[in-house]
């Protein structure tokens, strides 16, 4: 009996050893393969290892291409170069590990019919046995790892199968890692280029001229960069010369054409005598050079503000839109797009602009899409001009893009108006009559945060301006109500220019502004917290008492940072 436990023990000591020297090997595999992600660094080596450790003579890596067609060996070892070798996936005993994603050997490789013998045709190799195994990642195998001949002549086990599928797990894992890294690194060089082209195209709009200049412009990219431009520049008898613009296509190449003839409009259009040779102009010279079949849809214009006379001519753009107030008038193309038809004439149309606006907009505008709705088209814009006619042409342009952004854009928008300064400065973004009861804050704050979210207000500052609403609420619902919720608030937000304006105002018995101020944060006690927060967010606030000795009125102001209509 011991005899028989000491002859077993005998047995299993090779088999402890032999897999203690296994998981050895894939620690040391595993550490070498993590030192960096430069594949050829790291793959070489760890290749030549596995030779040495399954005693083979040679061994290879495949891998798949980007269709999952082919397979590629980009590194081998032993005494023949493959690298470069490609097989069609399913061929061979490489393709068929990665068709069936498992293990395949062959015992007598020269008279296997799965193993494909044109290598050894081709280098004179000999060829005997051969075992491969799938790189396998979560998302399927991505290439095989094969090794060539046992050096002692045998045939590859069960053993060896198992151990040379342990060995690619960190193979396959490294592979996926570099890669992912891969892919890592160029988005973010793709966001920096188009972060970049972005700025480049921002720096070539126009800025906004402030005070009572006519013309006001905003373009908004569907994506990071847009094929639309505009533009508006002083000639030297003081008439006013403007442009708008949309290259067909879309990504980098509308994007570097829109630079080029916004340039070429610019240029033509200081010296032209009227929008007609304007774009006759322009055209002539795109026809030379545009290629694959692109073209520019564009409209021109010149305006005399001592008489307020605008003459216009469009090229291929969307029909401008002349609203006076108590009608629209359409006003279409007068000509086909830009760098098609070298002979093509143009035709003018001259407007009496008086009070009236002339908006320009490109086929953005008209393709926003509102949810499951089909796209807005020309009616639904004439709605929102409509809806925002009495603001001045500024808050007017940022009501217009607030409401286009809270849809689905597809496709870049650019909107230029022409109009005599007019109408409000003050825009109401939010009306809102609500119960005193805490349960309806969250709809208020849901309210505040879409309408901050529209204007374009920065996340954190957003934050903290519906979180000072929030605790002005509900300092009136405990302070001022006492907790009842018979009561009502009434919640106004406006903005005039850069200045959002707060107004809350109440039912509640009168209170006592002189009462109501920050605590000091130096004191060791509870309350007046909130009435601090809005001290330190807002630029100014007032409480005052409303005449008849019931109802209460806050007002608090906040600034944003000075923008321009290219941050739009």
């Amino acid at each position: 009996m011991k005899a028989a436990r000491s002859a077993a023990a005998s047995a299993r000591g090779p088999t402890r050893t032999d897999g203690r020297r296994a998981l050895g090997f894939l620690a040391d595999l595993s550490q070498s393969l993590a030192v960096s992600l430069d594949l050829k660094t790291t793959l070489g080596p760890a290749l030549d290892r596995i030779v040495d450790f399954m005693h083979a003579e040679a061994a290879s890596l495949f891998l798949l291409d980007a269709a999952g067609k082919l397979l590629e060996c980009k590194i081998c070892a032993g005494p023949v170069d493959i690298v470069g070798l490609k097989l069609e996936a399913g061929q061979g005993l490489v393709g068929r590990a990665v068709a069936e994603n498992a293990p395949q050997h062959s015992d007598d490789a020269r008279r296997d019919a799965r193993v494909n013998a044109r290598v050894d045709a081709e280098t004179g190799f000999v060829t005997r046995a051969l075992l491969c195994v799938p790189l396998a990642t979560a998302q399927g195998p991505i290439g095989a790892l094969e090794i060539i001949n046992r050096r002692d002549g045998g045939a590859f086990d069960a053993d060896d199968a198992e151990i040379l599928r342990l060995v690619a797990a960190p193979m396959a894992l490294a592979i996926n890692n570099a890669r992912l890294a891969l892919d890592v690194a160029e988005q973010e060089r793709i966001r920096r280029e188009m972060g970049l082209a972005r700025t480049i195209q921002k720096s070539l709009l126009p800025k906004r001229r402030r005070g009572k200049f006519p013309l006001i412009g905003v373009n908004l990219p569907a994506h990071e960069i847009s094929g639309d431009f505009y533009d508006y520049f002083d000639l030297p008898d003081g008439r006013i010369a403007f442009f708008i613009g949309d290259i067909s296509g879309k990504g980098l190449d509308a994007a570097f054409l829109m630079v080029r003839v916004a340039s070429l409009l610019r240029f033509s259009g200081k010296t032209a005598p009227a929008p007609s040779a304007w774009l006759r102009e322009a055209n002539a010279e795109l026809c030379k050079t545009l290629r694959n079949g692109r073209f520019v849809c564009a409209a021109v214009g010149i305006y005399d503000r001592a008489s307020r006379k605008a003459v216009i001519a469009n090229a291929g753009f969307p029909p401008a839109q002349l609203d006076r107030g108590t009608r629209f008038e359409e006003l279409p193309a007068d000509g086909p797009p830009l760098g098609i038809l070298a002979d093509a004439e143009y035709a003018e149309r001259t407007i009496d602009l008086g009070a009236a606006a002339l908006y320009l907009f490109s086929d953005g505008a008209i393709d926003v899409r509102d949810g499951p709705r089909a796209r807005l088209g020309t009616d639904g814009v004439r709605e929102l001009i409509r809806r925002h006619a009495p603001l001045a042409p500024e808050p007017r342009l940022r009501a217009l893009i607030g409401e286009l952004k809270r849809r689905r854009l597809v496709d870049d928008t650019t909107l230029l108006l022409l109009q005599e300064p007019c109408g409000s400065e003050v825009r109401e973004l939010i009306a809102l009559d609500f119960p005193a009861d805490p349960c309806e804050m969250r709809r208020v704050r849901a309210r505040l945060r879409n309408a901050l979210d529209a204007e374009d207000v920065a996340p954190a500052l957003r934050d903290r301006l519906v979180l000072v609403v929030d605790e002005a609420c509900t300092n009136i619902m405990r302070h001022a109500y006492c907790g009842a919720t018979a009561g009502a608030i009434a919640l106004r937000v406006t903005r005039e220019r850069d200045m959002l304006g707060f107004e809350l105002r109440d039912e509640a018995p009168c209170v006592d502004p002189a009462r109501i101020r920050p605590r000091d944060l130096s004191e060791c006690r509870s309350g007046g917290l909130g009435v601090a927060f809005i001290d330190a967010t807002m630029d100014s606030w007032c409480v005052e008492a409303l005449p008849g000795g019931r109802g209460n009125r806050l007002l608090m102001r906040k600034r944003l940072a000075a923008r321009t209509e290219n941050d739009e």
